[in-house]
């Protein structure tokens, strides 16, 4: 480890947790994990397809390391795309999915049919896959799917919820689009941005079998009390078009390789922590729960850290990732990172010594243009000296509001990967009282 010392003043802490961040980000990039998990050429075609944000930097990295021909079509973020040569990368809607995003999943789906045993489907996915990749099941529309997914978003649904319901109402999730290339090989690169890695989960599995039931889905909507469409009721309700499960022989052919994951970016995070000489301290890589509520729990531990040295002595940094949700019912502007990170400076109450970022590794908190925001320990003086109210935006559901006024947003652009949530407190050495 480097040596220990102290950090001078929230300029020093910014660029500590900035780097921490940036080696996180690393560790998760396409052109880094591709290469390694590719499988040989086949004696026949070779097919890419693939859906998320991270999926066009994997075509890239694909086609910068394949040996042979191919073809395919991968689908991606708006203004997430990378340059390819020979698979077509097309940008959609996302985190709504729109008519650009189903026409790609149609021609995909289309693609992968009449293959045989000697051919290979490579497909690509990542987070954001699920929304990206839309195909309504016969009967629905696709303002049907739309209304479903803002309702899904303003629940506060975990995302292996809202991946449960996305899979029963498509024609080409939870192992429908692995199911349609057979007798074709079938092998698949992930990148998780899901608390637990689960395959099946990760953009909706479009080539994974699916343990789940139409019967869940609908449990789902009923215990959060959504509201849906009459013709989503009426497909969840008549249990036609279940998702081929484990064990269906048209997904036997099928292999998964997961090349990235949250962890892999808080280790990495965790490294470059020691070569800055601070302690890490991984809480864990699959967090969950209500982004406010997380961060009063978080604000909790720093606590301890400054004042008895527990868990950790200081200097320190707590790292943590995973996907927290916010249940919306003010009318603000911020994604789950930003109102983690104003839970967690009321919480802290202008605490010397403690800083934190916390930004989604895809480059987009949400909705919003940044990836997140950064707290110092004048964060609400500042704040209020702007006569901003802290606690009412964070009941108006209003976080970015109070991180744009203090200039404090982190605004990385796309990343072109997605390892989910990423988090960082850092606690420096406390002054002893006089």
């Amino acid at each position: 480890m480097a040596q220990r010392k102290a950090i001078r003043g929230a300029a020093e802490a910014r660029r500590l947790l900035d780097a921490l961040f940036r080696a996180g980000l690393a560790a998760a990039d396409p052109a880094e994990r591709v290469p390694p998990a590719l499988p040989k050429p086949p004696k026949g075609r070779t097919i890419v397809v693939g859906a998320g944000k991270a999926s066009a930097a994997m075509a890239k990295a694909v086609e910068d390391h394949w040996p042979g021909p191919l073809s395919g079509l991968v689908v991606t973020r708006y203004g997430y795309g990378v340059k390819c040569r020979h698979v077509e990368i097309v940008e959609a809607g996302h985190p709504v999915p729109d008519s650009a995003g189903r026409a790609a999943a149609q021609r995909m789906l289309a693609m992968v049919q009449g293959l045989t045993a000697d051919d290979l489907v490579l497909c690509l996915t990542s987070g954001g896959g699920s929304a990206l990749l839309t195909l309504p099941a016969p009967g629905l529309t696709l303002r049907d799917k739309q209304a479903v997914n803002r309702a899904l978003l303003k629940s506060g649904a975990a995302i292996g919820e809202m991946n449960c319901v996305r899979k029963h109402l498509s024609a080409i999730k939870g192992g429908r689009l692995g199911a349609a290339a057979a007798p074709a090989r079938v092998v698949t690169l992930v990148i998780s941005d899901v608390p637990g890695d689960d395959p099946a989960v990760i953009a909706s599995g479009p080539t994974v079998p699916d343990p789940t039931t139409a019967a869940d889905a609908w449990a789902i909507l009923d215990r959060r009390g959504i509201a849906v469409p009459a013709a989503v009721r009426r497909f969840l309700k008549s249990g036609t078009g279940e998702t081929p499960k484990p064990g269906d022989p048209h997904v036997a052919n099928s292999e998964i390789r997961l090349i990235a994951r949250p962890q892999d970016m808080l280790e990495a995070a965790a490294r470059a922590a020691r070569e800055h000489g601070l302690t890490p301290l991984i809480l864990g890589d699959a967090l969950e729960g209500e982004a406010r509520e997380v961060g009063i729990v978080h604000a909790g531990i720093a606590r301890s850290v400054a004042r008895h040295g527990h868990p950790v002595a200081p200097p320190a940094v707590l790292l943590s990732g995973g996907e927290t949700t916010v249940t919306v019912r003010g009318k603000g502007r911020g994604g789950r990172n930003s109102e983690f990170l104003l839970s967690l400076a009321i919480a802290l109450g202008g605490a010397p010594g403690i800083c934190a970022l916390a930004c989604d590794s895809d480059g987009i908190d949400g909705s919003e243009d940044n990836a997140g925001a950064v707290v110092t320990p004048d964060s609400l003086e500042r704040a209020a000296a702007q006569r901003l109210d802290a606690q009412l935006l964070l009941a108006d559901n209003d976080a970015y509001r109070f991180f744009e006024a203090l200039g404090d947003l982190v605004v990385t652009g796309p990343t072109r990967t997605n390892v989910n949530d990423f988090r960082a407190i850092l606690i420096g050495e406390q002054r002893p009282r006089s």
